[in-house]
This record gives structure tokens, sequence and C-alpha cells, in this order.
């Protein structure tokens, strides 16, 4: 349909395109164009060695290289331009961002405002005030435990260049901290099977002091936040803290904010009420 918006999906750290099949499933229900991107390093780009398939060998894995390495946030926002500058011949577009992902849809935004008619946010990481990573020192993610994953990980991420974490373990728990921090309102099945989607890497450049909201031009750009009101791993608190700065920022562009029941990961795998939304967003 000429001139129909294009929802442009940006996924969060381990992820890939695949996670959002449900959702633009839906999205393509009601009526709406929707394009996943992967990010570079993820999908079938990404590295499974030969040793993260079972019988694992950790050895192996602590110095197998991966494709992520040397991948920047610089990197990211340019594959999403690309999509955007392609997607932008047809019609307006709708970039949303989940996770980690918001720090890629903010470097677009700050960089390109021009290629975005709307940003959404999903639970998503909106640096303002604070570098990304200075998020975690703060009041508001003391309930959220940096430490809970680390039998998961594997070899140094000085040395590998990456962060790479063992998402097919079978260590109890493991299993329970994942579950607690990313999807306890899901189905044991439906966990393992959304669990079975990440990819063990991950880039580790989540920006500076410049990768920040930018009021000269991010600001220029309408923008939602969907908070997820029983997210463990980006608390509430926390989502609430972004938005209250960003919308001190650009007091005459604030937040449109809506509220979906739900963990982390919870809008990916029903993702009906989530669609709703973003289908409120561009409706006539």
């Amino acid at each position: 349909m000429p001139n129909a918006p294009t929802f442009i999906l940006v996924h969060g750290a381990f992820a890939n395109s695949f996670s959002f099949a449900p959702l633009q499933a839906e999205l393509g229900l009601l009526g709406h164009r929707s394009v996943a991107v992967d990010l570079p390093g993820h999908g079938f780009e990404a590295t499974f060695p030969a040793a993260y398939q079972a019988p694992q060998d950790f050895t192996a894995l602590a110095t197998e290289p991966g494709a992520i390495k040397g991948v920047t946030l610089a990197d990211n926002a340019a594959r999403v331009i690309e999509v955007l500058e392609r997607a932008g011949r047809n019609g307006p577009t709708v970039l949303v961002g989940h996770s980690r992902g918001g720090a890629t849809i903010t470097a677009v935004a700050n960089a390109r405002p021009d290629l975005v008619d709307r940003l959404v946010y999903v639970s998503a990481w909106c640096a303002v005030d604070l570098n990304l990573g200075d998020y975690y020192a703060e009041p508001e993610m003391a309930e959220v435990d940096p430490t809970a994953f680390a039998s998961s990980l594997l070899g140094n991420p000085a040395e590998l260049g990456l962060l790479r974490t063992n998402f097919r373990t079978a260590d109890p728990a493991a299993l329970t901290a994942f579950k607690e921090a990313f999807a306890a309102d899901l189905t044991d099945d439906e966990f393992r099977t959304f669990l079975n989607t990440f990819q063990p890497d991950e880039n580790l450049d989540v920006g500076t002091d410049a990768d920040r909201v930018q009021a000269a031009t991010w600001g220029r750009v309408p923008h939602t936040y969907v908070r997820l009101d029983a997210d463990a791993s980006i608390p509430p608190a926390v989502q609430d803290r972004m938005i209250r700065e960003a919308d001190a920022l650009t007091p005459d562009n604030p937040f449109d904010v809506h509220t979906l029941a739900g963990s982390h990961l919870r809008w990916l795998v029903h993702p009906g009420p989530a669609a709703a939304v973003l289908a409120g967003l561009v409706a006539d």
C-alpha cells in the first residue's frame, strides 16, 4: 500500500530478527507492514561454534573467535539507517527498539532524524543523563543482580573482544536466573523456546556520551515509550527515570507513554496487546 507506514523492528542483546516473528504476524493480520532488522553479527551473520553444540566443549568456547568482535554501536546504527533509507521510499517509518536495541535507535535518531517519523522504545534503553552502563549503578537498578549470569559467561570478554553467554546451559540455577530476569510470566516451554532463539555472542560497545539522547536531533522526532510493568531486567523504575529525563530535555516533545502487563519477553511471545498499541500509533 503506497505511503502506508513501515514498522522497523530492532532487537536487543543476544537476540535477532527471529524473535519478532509472532509480532510481525500479528501486525500483518492488522494490515501493517514491518521489517525486522538483524544488527551486524546477528541472525545468519552470527557465530555458533561447533563447541556450542552438545556435548559442549567449554575450553574451546572460551577462545573460539566470533564474527561480532569489533562491531560497534555506530555499525548497528549504520545498518538500521540503510534499512530506513530503503523503507522510507514507500512511506513513513516507525522505528521500534527493544532492550539494548534502544541504544541503536537513539544513535540512529541522533544521526538521521529525517529518516524516522516516530521512535518507539519497548522497555528499551534510552540513555539521557548517563551513559547506558552507568544506569546499572543507580538506585533504580538495585534489585537487578549483575552477577546473576556469571556462571553462564564463557571466556574473557577483553580477550575475545565480545561477550559470550551459554544459553544452552542445563544448569538449573542458571536457567532459573534467566527466567526470573526475562520471562517469569512465561511457561517453562515458552521460556526455553525463546532461549533457544538467542545467540551466544554480543558486541561490547554500548556507546559513550555522544550516544545519549541529543535534543537538537533526536528531540525533533515524535517518540513513544511502551513500559513493561513486570520487567525484572529493566525495571519500571528505570524505564520511568529515562522517560522523565528525556521529557526534561525536550519538554515540547515529551514521550507518549503506554504500559503493557508482563515481563521483558512476554510481549514478543504473546504480541497481541503490543501490536494493538503499535497499530494505534499510526491509525488515521
